[in-house]
């Protein structure tokens, strides 16, 4: 078949096809000889050491040829071992699963005769399984019900009113972070399910007239997603505006008419019950922040460009800015800005616990963008709020603001942890390429007040770290915040393992990734409505349920203060 092919081409084509052939078998016989024949060996086939006493125009000569030769030899020697083995390294494979396993199986051919060269045993990696390899705690049984023998989900809770300041930063996370503390896991993990109730909470069937909102009312948003355990409710809801400057994936179908054309649900404020309140030490007000469903839905779309806020100095990327504070009369939802909105009922439920004499902390979370609003709405509640305790938990979150940002933040007194995981590319942005390079040069570059900057204390976790997940460049799963929960929830060090006694069921990381190993048999993208939201009605037809009154939008949700006591 190839020799018909190749009779059909002209001569250039058939030398430009030889070139290219050959050239890929030379590159492939020096990449075989490197990585399979160590530098020793050709060390050893030349005698260097006596070579380089030789001096004179003559006997340099005559060293040149030396070593090409000896080299060449060491080379020849090499490669007719290896050349025969792997020639098939040049063939295509079907798929990259294929291509792997042929490299696997001519490295494990290649291995006897390494060894047959050398006089110490070779170290090599032996293939095996990869569950006997690994030792997973979890295997594809753990996900079986076995009723009352299964093991919970969840760790018991800690009594930390002690040291609730500490665990947000009081001294900036020192000793609490590498190892990781176990109480300060717990609280991350919960403000991380904080965060991920944003997304879970959210319609983003385009189909659906209520595209943008959230599929339940404030009373049933965490029983509906199972997270009443942590012992806060909700109090308002908070929106932003689908602003020309923001992420594409705003934009609405043209299907039908929306719940709000100009709205999205950004997220929640909650407020700790009396039971929560007592555990941790004080009334802790949060913040939720939604982040984008995707990176790459708006990578292409965020501008690097400043906006001033404050004195001038302080400045800001302008797409975040342009959520957090855009507003219009003509709007439903937003006549108010995300940042009144949210300002609005911090500053109420503040006075509120204020005057029953009770502490008061104000935490927020978010991930991705909703990491970056989170820190323009620490800084403006700092800025508003004097003297109340702000902590910034994110996850993933990108960069905000330049140096005077980050320095005015720190003078305030804003605690911030990033968690990132260090295969994630939107903790990069904006400012990637410049960024960097200015980093090397930091002796120089760190009081330059035009380049962004990072806030506060970093807890960097590993992609790979986790036995669990694929062993695969993922654009998307390195950024997805069941991923962060997953790893956050098995780190114990950097030196250490992921801890065997992790908690938080695995099966989750699967809920929007297909990052989970193949042995453990979990479905992949399993996070759906069941018939995707459509329902059997008693006329035998398959419709879309209509809301109930209580889950319809409302831009007046707020808790009476009946409520709060």
């Amino acid at each position: 078949m190839f020799q018909n092919y190749f009779g059909k081409l002209s001569k250039g084509q058939q030398w430009q096809l030889y070139i290219g052939v050959s050239s890929i078998f030379i590159l492939n016989l020096i990449l075989q000889v490197v990585l399979h024949n160590p530098l020793k060996t050709i060390m050893e086939v030349s005698p260097l050491r006596q070579v380089r006493k030789e001096k004179g125009a003559k006997k340099i000569k005559w060293v040149l040829k030396l070593k090409f030769g000896v080299t060449w030899k060491a080379i020849k020697m090499a490669s007719s071992s290896t050349t025969k083995l792997n020639h098939f390294h040049l063939t295509c494979a079907s798929s990259m699963k294929q291509l792997s396993l042929v490299r696997v199986q001519a490295e494990e051919a290649v291995k006897p005769i390494q060894q047959a060269h050398t006089k110490k045993k070779a170290s090599h990696v032996v293939t095996k399984s990869l569950l006997s390899l690994l030792q997973l705690p979890h295997t594809a049984s753990d996900f079986i019900d076995w009723g009352d023998l299964m093991t919970p989900t969840k760790s018991p809770k800690e009594i930390i009113s002690t040291k609730w300041r500490e665990i947000h930063g009081l001294h900036n996370w020192d000793s609490l972070l590498d190892p990781l503390h176990p109480w300060l896991r717990r609280e991350i993990i919960k403000y991380g399910e904080f965060a991920q109730a944003t997304y879970d909470g959210f319609e983003f069937d385009p189909l659906s007239e209520f595209c943008g909102s959230c599929r339940y009312n404030r009373h049933k948003l965490f029983e509906e997603l199972g997270l009443t355990n942590h012992g806060y409710k909700v109090t308002k809801y908070i929106y932003a505006m689908s602003h020309v400057d923001v992420p594409s994936w705003f934009e609405r179908s043209h299907l039908g008419e929306t719940w709000s054309k100009d709205s999205n649900w950004m997220g929640y404020v909650a407020v700790s019950n009396d039971e929560e309140s007592e555990r941790i030490g004080r009334r802790d007000i949060v913040m939720a922040w939604r982040g984008t469903i995707a990176p790459t839905e708006w990578f292409t779309d965020l501008k690097a460009m400043f906006e001033p806020i404050g004195d001038g100095k302080i400045k800001v990327q302008h797409g975040f800015c342009r959520i957090y504070n855009s507003k219009s009369e003509l709007t439903r939802y937003n006549k108010l800005s995300a940042s009144e909105q949210v300002m609005e009922e911090v500053n109420r439920l503040v006075k509120f616990y204020k005057a029953k004499g009770e502490e008061i902390s104000f935490t927020i979370t978010g991930h991705s963008l909703g990491g970056a609003l989170a820190l323009l709405n620490a800084y403006e509640a700092a800025t508003s709020i004097p003297g109340l305790p702000i902590s910034v938990i994110s996850f993933g979150a990108p960069r905000v603001g330049n140096l005077a940002f980050k320095e005015k933040l720190d003078e305030m007194g804003v605690k911030t942890l990033r968690i990132v995981v260090k295969q994630d590319i939107v903790p990069k942005f904006p400012g990637c390429i410049c960024n960097n390079i200015l980093h090397k040069l930091n002796f120089v570059t760190k009081k330059f007040n035009w380049v962004y900057r990072h806030v506060g204390s970093q807890l960097e976790l590993d992609m790979f770290m986790s036995p669990y997940l694929k062993r695969e460049s993922d654009l998307i799963g390195s950024h997805n915040l069941e991923i962060y929960l997953h790893h956050v929830d098995g780190f114990l060090s950097k030196q250490r393992k992921f801890r065997w006694n992790a908690r938080r069921d695995v099966a989750l990381v699967n809920k929007t990734t297909d990052m989970l190993i193949e042995e453990l048999r979990i479905p992949k993208f399993w996070y759906h409505l069941p018939y995707k939201g459509l329902v059997l009605n008693k006329h035998g037809r398959w419709i879309k349920p209509s809301r109930e009154p209580e889950d319809v939008p409302s831009p007046l949700s707020v808790a009476s203060k009946n409520e709060l006591h």
